[in-house]
């Protein structure tokens, strides 16, 4: 799929991403290929798909964009589509656009970047969307020649500010200098997605609030943790008054 063709698709829209954890219940291609269908149903424009097994299972059953990645678990190296053996697998799975991580420092065994995401270009013919952290890794992915940024990795590095909101500012500092962004990390709620669009995104990507059952239930029950604590707090100091 071109860049141009992904954009038409998603402009102004809602991108699912459909992970599961290893080791949790909805781990397995068949489940991801379910909740791939019911956000579909839903009204999500594309979707972002870990790994060739999952993605060959999703194709079964849905034809929107696909967003591709091949996640490792070793997050103090490049983890997303590293290499280009791993991006041609998802793209002969049905990847319609490949996913690397373009953050700095590329540690591990990983390829070029400009290498990388010349071969997927020229010898799979799908679009490359860069996830960075940071401004500069941006400039620097777009310069190498990815057809887009995405914010996803901005709080998962050093580099990048540690908070529990969207990285608004860089999908606006991206957007300022003319590249095409997906947001995607940590949004929530629907007014998060109406403010990356309004600042400048093309579309976003929600995932962990959609399609992790047992992150959202953990998000809410935190909050009522805090809740009881609190107000445990204010007896305590309502008594001793």
């Amino acid at each position: 799929m071109l860049a141009s063709d992904f954009f038409r698709a998603v402009k102004g829209r809602l991108i699912v991403s459909c992970q599961a954890l290893p080791g949790t219940p909805l781990h397995h291609p068949a489940i991801i290929a379910a909740i791939a269908l019911s956000v579909e149903q839903g009204g999500a424009s594309a979707l972002r798909i870990n790994s060739a097994e999952n993605i060959r299972e999703v194709r079964r059953f849905s034809s929107l964009p696909v967003i591709g990645i091949g996640k490792g678990t070793d997050r103090s190296q490049i983890y997303i589509t590293p290499d280009f053996d791993t991006a041609k697998e998802l793209a002969e799975a049905g990847a319609d656009v490949v996913a690397i991580q373009a953050t700095e420092p590329r540690n591990g065994r990983c390829d070029p970047l400009r290498e990388l995401i010349g071969r997927i270009h020229a010898e799979l013919g799908v679009a490359v969307m860069a996830d960075v952290s940071t401004v500069g890794e941006g400039e620097k992915a777009m310069a190498a020649g990815a057809d887009m940024v995405a914010t996803t990795l901005s709080g998962y590095t050093p580099q990048s500010p540690r908070q529990k909101e969207p990285d608004l500012e860089l999908v606006r500092a991206l957007s300022a200098k003319g590249f095409p962004v997906i947001a995607e990390g940590r949004y929530r709620t629907p007014e998060q997605v109406i403010q990356a669009l309004n600042f400048g995104a093309i579309s976003v990507v929600m995932g962990t609030f959609i399609t992790m059952p047992d992150r959202i239930t953990r998000f809410i029950v935190s909050y009522l943790d805090d809740y009881y604590r609190g107000v445990g707090k204010n007896q305590d100091d309502l008594s001793r008054g």
